[in-house]
C-alpha cells in the first residue's frame, strides 16, 4: 500500500481529534453526576448548583482552560428521546397576518373567503394564501384585492394603491407574510435564548409558516411550550366599575332564561312517546313535555368577587359558557349606549383555584385597545413589598405619555386599569398616587417565579406578530429518556461484543485487525458527531450499530477475496495485494448504493430519522476509511514482520468452499414463491391495511405507566365511551403495565387548552388504575425517576400528517429512482438496473405485508410511522448492497471469462459470494436482534422491519435480483454482447 506514513498519520490526527471531542461528553457527564448526587433528587436544587458553576473553570487540557458552559457547549448533544425535552412545529397563523395586513376589516367578501381557505386547507397540499387566493378568486365579483376596506390601508400605503390589479397585490401581500414570518421566527429564537436551553434547534420548514423548535433536556416541558405558544399581544384597557352592570345581570339572567325555554319548547320529538311510557308518566305525576329549564342559568354561574374591579368570579368550567352566553345579540341590546362597547374578559386562573375573575373592559367600535404593548422597550422580573413575583416594565416617550393620561383619569375617576396578555387580564389595579409619569409600570398577577421570568422574557423579545399553533409536539420525560440510553448501552454493547467475537473465530488473527479497525471506526463515529455538533438519538444508536454490523461487510469482501487468491497458489503478500484490489469496486459501489439511500433519508427525514441517516453516512465513510486503509495497515505490518495470515480458523478453513450451486435452476420455483408472498401481502394490504401511526392520519398519543398491568382492550373501551374521547385506541408497548393510547378526538383543533382538556378526560378516565396519584403527577414529565403516569407526549395534526405522509412517499421512489441511475451508470446496462429495482420493490412489499399480517396480535408498536420509513430506506439500501456486490462479481467475470457461457457466469458469481453474502447478513442479523431484544420499546417495530428487510433482502439478492436481470439480458440483444461468439457458434453446432 502506497503513503503508509500519511495513512498512519491522518489515523493518529482523527483518533486524537475524536478523543479531544469526547472528552468533553465525559466531563459534562461528570459534573452533572455531582450535581445530581449534590441535590438528591431536588431538579431545582441541581439547577442552581449548575448555574453557580457556569462561568466557573472546571476543565483543563495543557494550556487551554474551559468553562462549564464551554465544556456543556461542546459535549455530545442528546436528542429528546435519550435525554427526554420538547420538539415542536409550531404554525404562524398566516390568516391572522392577513386580518392584520387589511386592518381587521370587516369587509364580507374578505372574511368569508378566509372561511372558505381554513375549509380548503383541510384537505389541501396549498399553503393558507394560495388557498385564500383561490377562495377570493371564487367569490370576489367586482371586488379586489387593492380595495379601500382591504389592503388599500394605512399600514400598506406606498405599497399598495387603488389602482392595482390582484396579480400586482398578491407579491407585495406574499412578501409582507414573509416577512412576518421572518419576525415570528427571530421572536422565537430570542425567548429561546432567554429561556437558557442547551443546544436548541430552531428552523424555518420551507414557506409555509411553520417553525421547527427543538429543546432537548429542558426540566419543564408545560412551561416551554406556554412560552412558544404565547403572543405576547399586551394592552392597557379601562376598566367599567361593576355597580354599572348589576342590572343588566339581572335582566341578562332573565332574557337567557326566555330564550332557552323558548328553544327547549320549540324542539322537535324525534322520538314518540308510546302509550306505555305515557301511562307511566301519568302514575309518576310527569309531563313527557314539560321542561327543565334552570332558574337562573346566568346569575348561578356568578359569585361574588373581591377584586373591586371584577364584576365577578367564574368557574373554569363554566367560562364559556358565560361567555355565550354575555355576547349574544339578544343579550348584548340590552347593554345601555354607554356600555355598548363593552368587551368581556376573564382573568389569569387562581393559585389552587378553578375560579377565574370576570372584567368588564371599556371596548370601543374599532375594539383596539388605547395602550399596546408594542410601547414596551424593557422589562424585568421584579418583587412586590410583600416579596411576591411581578414584571415591572418600561415604555417608549409615545407609550408613556399615553399611560400618563390613563392613569390619571383612572385616579380621578377612582376606577382601574386592565392589563391583559393575549386576552387574559393579568391584573386590574387601581391608581392611589395619581398620573403616573415616565412611563414605568407593572404587572403582578399571583405569579410564579418561573411565570414572572417568562413573561418578562417575552416581553423583552417582543410579540409574535400572529398567533402561532402547535401542530406537531412530541414531549418525552427525562426518565423515559434515562430509560432509553441504559437500553441503547446495552443493546449497543451486546451487538459490539459479539460482532467482534464473531470476526475473531472467523478469521483468526485477520478478524483481530479488523475488530481494532472497527473499534478506530466507533471511535471516530462519536468524535465526528460531537465535532459537528449533531445530536444523537436513540434511532440515531441504531444507526451506529447497523453500521457496526454493515461496515463487517467491507472486511468480509476484503478477506474473502484474499482467500480466493490464497486458494489459487498465490503467496500471502500477492494474495494480500490483489484482494484489496478486486475487494474495492465492490466495496465502493456497495457503499455508495447505502450512502445514496442514507442521503435522501437525511433529506426528507426530520428529528430523530435525521439523526439516523446522521449517524448512518458518518458510520459509512468511517468504515470505508477503517477497512480499506487501516485493516490493510495492521495486515501489512504483520505480513511485513514475517507473521502468517490464513483468513480463516480451523473451523471455517474450508466453509463454503467449492460451492458450485445451479441458482438460475431454482429461480422459477423461487419466482412462485415470491409470488405468493406478494399475493399474500397484497391482499392484506387491501383487506386488513396497516397500522397507521400518527404521523401519518393525525391524533395524539400518549404513553401511559400503571403501578400495576392493566388489559389494553379494557383501557380502550373505557376511553371509546362517548364521555371521554368517543374513539381511542391502547396498545401494550414492551411491559404489560406500558400503554400507549392513541386518540383523535379535536384532532383539528391545536390550541394549548384543548391539549389541557384532553390530558383532563385522559386522567379522569383513568384515574381507577392510578393509585391515586394526582393529576400534576400524572402530566408531570420534568421527574427524573417519575414511574407512573404519562411518560411521553405526541400531536400531528392532520394537516402535518398529510405533508409527513407526502414527503415519505417521495423520499421512497426518489431512493429508487437515484439507484436505478446509479446502476445504470455504473454497469452501463439498463437490465441491472431493472434486477435491482424490482428485488426492492419485492422487499418492501413482503415487509409491508409482513407488518400489515402481524401487526394486531404483536406484543410491541408496529405503527406505519417516520421511523418505519427510515426501516424500508434502510432496507431498500442493504439489499441494494447485497445485489450490487452480486452484480460487481458478475461485471468481473464477464471480463475475466470471455469463453464462459451466460448462465454459467450467472451461476459462478451467486456462488462464490454466497460466503460474503451470507457472512455479512448473518453478522447484521445478530446486531439486529441484540437491538430488538435488549433495545427501547420506542425501536422495537423499526428494529423488526429491519430483521425482516435483511432476511428478504438476502434472499431477494440470490433468487430475485440476478435472475430476473438474467431473463432480461437473454431476451434482449445484450446477450450478444454478454457472451462470446465462440462458445455460442459452438453451442448452435
Amino acid at each position: 500500500m502506497q503513503n503508509k506514513g500519511l495513512v498512519k498519520l491522518f489515523a493518529l490526527l482523527f483518533g486524537l481529534v475524536s478523543i479531544y471531542q469526547l472528552s468533553f461528553t465525559f466531563k459534562n457527564n461528570s459534573i452533572e453526576k455531582e450535581a445530581a448526587a449534590f441535590a438528591k433528587g431536588d431538579a431545582v436544587k441541581e439547577n442552581k448548583y449548575l448555574d453557580s458553576i457556569s462561568n466557573q473553570e472546571v476543565y483543563n487540557i495543557g494550556i487551554a482552560k474551559y468553562t462549564y458552559n464551554e465544556v456543556k457547549e461542546n459535549a455530545m448533544n442528546l436528542g429528546l428521546d435519550l435525554k427526554g425535552g420538547v420538539n415542536v412545529i409550531l404554525q404562524v397563523s398566516v390568516k391572522d397576518i392577513l386580518k392584520g395586513l387589511a386592518n381587521n376589516t370587516t369587509n364580507p367578501i374578505f372574511n368569508k373567503a378566509l372561511d372558505d381557505a381554513t375549509e380548503l386547507q383541510k384537505s389541501s397540499q396549498n399553503t393558507y394564501l394560495e388557498d385564500f387566493y383561490i377562495a377570493f378568486d371564487a367569490i370576489k365579483g367586482d371586488t379586489k384585492l387593492a380595495s379601500a376596506d382591504i389592503f388599500y390601508t394605512r399600514a400598506l400605503d406606498g405599497e399598495i394603491d387603488g389602482t392595482m390589479t390582484d396579480e400586482q397585490v398578491k407579491p407585495v401581500i406574499s412578501r409582507k407574510i414573509d416577512e412576518s414570518i421572518v419576525s415570528a421566527f427571530e421572536v422565537l429564537r430570542k425567548r429561546i435564548d432567554e429561556f437558557g436551553v442547551t443546544s436548541p434547534n430552531i428552523q424555518r420548514l420551507g414557506s409555509s409558516g411553520r417553525i421547527l423548535v427543538e429543546l432537548p433536556g429542558v426540566k419543564d416541558a408545560e412551561r416551554a411550550t406556554k412560552l412558544l405558544q404565547s403572543t405576547a399581544q399586551l394592552e392597557f384597557w379601562d376598566v367599567y366599575n361593576k355597580e354599572q352592570f348589576n342590572s343588566f345581570l339581572v335582566q341578562a339572567n332573565e332574557t337567557i332564561k326566555s330564550i332557552e325555554k323558548s328553544n327547549e319548547v320549540n324542539k322537535e320529538v324525534e322520538k314518540e312517546t308510546t302509550a306505555e311510557e305515557d301511562k307511566i308518566a301519568d302514575l309518576l305525576g310527569d309531563d313527557p313535555d314539560s321542561t327543565a329549564v334552570q332558574a337562573n342559568p346566568l346569575l348561578d354561574k356568578l359569585i361574588g368577587s373581591p377584586d373591586p374591579a371584577a364584576l365577578a368570579l367564574v368557574s373554569i368550567n363554566d367560562k364559556d359558557k358565560v361567555a355565550e352566553y354575555l355576547n349574544m345579540p339578544q343579550v348584548r341590546s340590552l347593554l345601555p349606549a354607554e356600555l355598548r362597547y363593552v368587551k368581556f374578559a376573564f382573568g389569569k386562573a387562581k393559585a389552587n383555584s378553578e375560579l377565574v375573575d370576570l372584567y368588564a373592559l371599556k371596548g370601543n367600535r374599532e375594539n383596539v385597545p388605547e395602550l399596546g404593548g408594542g410601547v414596551v422597550v424593557d422589562a424585568r422580573q421584579d418583587y412586590d413589598p410583600l416579596g411576591k413575583p411581578l414584571v415591572s416594565m418600561q415604555m417608549n416617550s409615545k407609550g408613556a405619555k399615553i399611560w400618563e393620561e390613563m392613569t390619571g383619569r383612572a385616579f380621578t375617576q377612582r376606577s382601574q386599569i386592565a392589563i391583559v396578555l393575549d386576552d387574559i387580564v393579568y391584573s386590574a389595579p387601581g391608581v392611589t398616587t395619581g398620573a403616573i409619569a415616565g412611563g414605568n409600570s407593572q404587572i403582578s398577577g399571583n405569579f410564579t417565579l418561573n411565570e414572572a421570568t417568562d413573561l418578562a422574557n417575552v416581553l423583552r423579545a417582543g410579540k409574535l406578530p400572529a398567533r402561532a399553533d402547535i401542530i406537531q409536539s412530541d414531549v418525552v420525560g427525562p426518565s423515559l429518556g434515562q430509560e432509553a440510553i441504559d437500553s441503547g448501552k446495552l443493546s449497543f454493547m451486546i451487538a459490539l461484543a459479539l460482532v467482534l467475537v464473531w470476526m475473531f473465530l472467523y478469521y483468526g488473527k485477520a478478524g483481530l485487525f479488523a475488530d481494532i479497525a472497527m473499534a478506530l471506526n466507533i471511535l471516530l463515529i462519536f468524535g465526528i458527531l460531537s465535532g459537528l455538533g449533531a445530536v444523537l438519538t436513540l434511532p440515531g444508536i441504531a444507526g451506529i450499530v447497523l453500521t457496526i454490523g454493515m461496515s463487517v461487510d467491507a472486511n468480509v469482501l476484503i478477506f474473502e477475496r484474499i482467500r480466493e487468491e490464497l486458494a489459487k497458489g498465490k503467496d500471502q503478500a500477492t494474495s494480500i495485494k490483489d484482494g484489496f484490489a478486486n475487494a474495492l469496486s465492490s466495496i465502493l459501489d456497495a457503499n455508495i448504493t447505502t450512502g445514496l439511500t442514507a442521503l435522501i433519508l437525511f433529506v426528507f427525514g426530520t428529528g430523530p430519522i435525521k439523526g439516523f441517516a446522521t449517524t448512518l453516512l458518518i458510520g459509512i465513510a468511517t468504515s470505508l476509511f477503517t477497512a480499506i486503509f487501516i485493516t490493510r495497515l495492521l495486515i501489512d505490518w504483520h505480513a511485513d514482520k514475517g507473521g502468517k495470515l490464513d483468513f480463516s480458523t480451523g473451523l471455517t478453513k474450508n466453509l463454503f468452499r467449492n460451492i458450485n450451486i445451479n441458482f438460475l435452476n431454482k429461480r422459477k420455483v423461487a419466482f412462485v414463491i415470491s409470488g405468493i408472498l406478494i399475493l399474500g401481502s397484497l391482499g392484506s394490504l387491501f383487506t386488513n391495511g396497516l397500522d397507521q401511526g400518527v404521523d401519518f392520519v393525525g391524533g395524539r398519543t400518549y404513553q401511559v405507566r400503571f403501578e400495576q398491568p392493566v388489559s389494553a382492550s379494557e383501557i380502550t373501551d373505557v376511553l371509546s365511551s362517548e364521555e371521554v374521547f368517543g374513539s381511542a385506541n391502547a396498545k401494550l408497548i414492551g411491559n404489560s403495565n406500558d400503554v400507549k393510547i392513541t386518540t383523535k378526538y379535536k384532532i383539528d383543533e391545536t390550541a394549548s387548552e384543548v391539549d389541557e382538556e384532553i390530558r383532563h378526560k385522559l386522567y379522569n378516565a383513568l384515574q381507577p388504575h392510578l393509585s391515586n396519584i394526582s393529576y400534576d403527577e400524572f402530566v408531570d414529565l420534568n421527574d427524573v425517576n417519575k414511574q407512573i403516569g404519562v411518560m411521553e407526549s405526541y400531536k400531528v395534526s392532520p394537516s402535518i400528517a398529510d405533508d409527513i405522509k407526502r414527503a415519505s412517499f417521495w423520499a421512497i421512489l426518489g431512493s429508487l429512482i437515484v439507484v436505478f441511475l446509479y446502476i445504470l451508470f455504473r454497469f452501463k446496462r439498463w437490465q441491472f438496473s431493472l434486477g435491482a429495482v424490482a428485488a426492492v420493490f419485492h422487499d418492501v412489499l413482503i415487509v409491508l405485508g409482513v407488518f400489515s399480517i402481524t401487526y394486531k396480535f404483536m406484543p410491541f408498536s408496529m405503527e406505519i410511522d417516520q421511523a418505519f420509513i427510515a426501516a424500508i430506506l434502510t432496507v431498500i439500501g442493504y439489499s441494494l448492497n447485497d445485489t450490487v456486490v452480486v452484480f460487481d462479481r458478475i461485471r468481473e467475470f464477464f471480463n475475466e471469462k470471455t469463453g464462459w457461457a451466460f448462465d454459467k457466469v450467472i451461476n459462478t458469481s451467486l456462488s462464490s459470494t454466497l460466503s460474503r453474502t451470507l457472512n455479512t447478513s448473518l453478522t447484521t442479523l445478530v446486531v439486529l436482534l441484540a437491538i430488538f431484544i435488549f433495545g427501547g420499546d420506542s425501536i422495537r417495530g423499526f428494529m423488526f422491519a429491519l430483521i425482516v428487510g435483511v432476511l428478504v433482502g438476502t434472499y431477494s439478492s440470490l433468487f430475485i435480483a440476478t435472475p430476473l436481470m438474467y431473463d432480461a439480458v437473454k431476451k434482449g440483444n445484450a446477450a450478444d454482447a454478454l457472451k462470446n461468439k465462440e462458445v455460442e457458434e459452438e453451442l448452435e453446432a
